[in-house]
């Protein structure tokens, strides 16, 4: 009996189909095979479990949960050596998880998910935190949580996190009476918080570069993540537009449109979409 192989985006759409259930390191490593089609996944996460053996081969059996981190620090950075990609924040490969694997260089957040993964693997509490502008994760320790940069490995002090997040809030207006305690901006990300900072990152480098058949990918992952988000449907159908799929483009745009009452860009989708359905290409993504 022939059984067809899942395509990569059933495969995904099968990894976050539940909440309770969803394997972020897996489903992280799965938005590689846009970028890498024959990628072997499970030989990746493969590579990724040797690695999680050999640091719990080395903790002893009465080890805490403070020995533990200092161990997985040391294991991380230091040993293995992952850090930031100072030289190319910007490519993309810094968000696929095999090549992060390969170079030990990446991004915060794809960082982290190895990170965290290898926490997991050891017994820690951590998770990952969707910082504005650079993402970090915590752990929970017997004394308190632990802030940490998994771009440079260090950890970070209420003062250097108030620091790093002032000028957010001061372009937001969050000063003075409309002020935010810095505890809620590190509240724990689920996976599919993760997931989709991680997407929306590459759809930006996509959209930068032009590359509209990888910014469809990305653009369609985004909408099966995130099904009921109107402007990820809004942008899959730039996207289809941008690679002449004009058909599905008015049909995304179109529920855009119908259902976006308020958005400030409604109009100018209104006339987009105008323009499609007349046969009329130009202009472009907006």
């Amino acid at each position: 009996m022939h059984i067809e192989k899942p395509t990569p985006l059933d495969y995904f759409a099968a990894l976050v189909a539940d909440d309770d259930s969803l394997p972020l390191t897996e489903a992280a490593l799965a938005l590689a095979q846009d970028e890498f089609p024959d990628l072997d996944l499970q030989a990746v996460l493969a590579e990724i479990d040797a690695l999680g053996a050999r640091l719990k081969r080395r903790l002893p059996a009465d080890a805490g949960p403070v020995q533990r981190l200092r161990l997985l620090n040391h294991y991380f950075f230091q040993e293995l050596g992952f850090g930031g990609n100072v030289n190319d924040y910007y490519d993309p490969h810094n968000s696929c998880l095999n090549v992060v694997l390969r170079t030990r260089r990446g991004i915060p957040i794809s960082l982290a998910v190895l990170y965290l993964e290898l926490a997991g693997q050891v017994g820690l509490k951590a998770s990952g935190v969707s910082f504005p502008g650079h993402f970090l994760v915590k752990l929970r320790m017997p004394r308190g949580e632990v802030v940490m940069d998994p771009f440079s490995g260090l950890s970070l002090s209420r003062e250097e996190l108030d620091d790093r997040l002032e000028p957010y809030k001061r372009q937001r207006g969050l000063v003075g009476e409309f002020d935010m305690p810095l505890g809620l901006f590190l509240q724990a990300a689920t996976s599919r918080e993760v997931l989709a900072r991680m997407l929306r990152n590459l759809k930006e480098i996509y959209r930068t570069r032009e590359d509209w058949p990888l910014l469809l990918r990305t653009c369609e992952r985004l909408v099966i993540l995130l099904p009921d988000s109107l402007d990820e449907r809004r942008d899959r159908g730039l996207a289809y537009a941008e690679v002449g799929r004009d058909e599905e483009a008015v049909a995304d745009l179109s529920v855009y449109v119908a259902q976006a009452d308020e958005a400030d860009d409604r109009l100018a989708i209104a006339e987009r979409l105008d323009e499609l359905q007349r046969g009329r290409t130009q202009p472009r993504w907006h």
